[in-house]
């Protein structure tokens, strides 16, 4: 969120509404690490007679890590493409309506 979006809010509630922004996003964050720890240890880890990862295992964890945060990258940027491609849509529908109505 842009700390303009915040403009005319009083201080108290700028204050209150950048925290529960920073809970969200830490519980987004975690929600997405506990994905990445399951479905990568339960693709990649088969064995439990040693503490230690073998070699496949480790290689294995390493790609489905990377795979998982190229993915998780991508869609970010795409869902960033398409808000704004909504915003500039809702702004030219404004517009429409102002030069309709004035």
């Amino acid at each position: 969120m842009n700390p303009a979006d915040l403009e005319g809010l009083p201080e108290e509630d700028k204050q209150k509404m950048v925290s529960m922004i920073d809970n969200m996003q830490m519980k987004d964050s975690l929600r997405m690490y506990n994905r990445l720890v399951e479905k990568c240890f339960k693709d990649c880890v088969d064995s439990f007679r040693r503490k230690n990862l073998d070699s496949n295992e480790e290689r294995c964890v390493t790609k489905c890590c990377e795979k998982f945060l190229k993915h998780s990258a991508r869609v970010s940027v795409r869902f960033a493409e398409l808000n704004a491609g909504a915003e500039a849509m809702m702004q030219q529908q404004v517009l429409q309506q102002q030069q309709k109505g004035g």
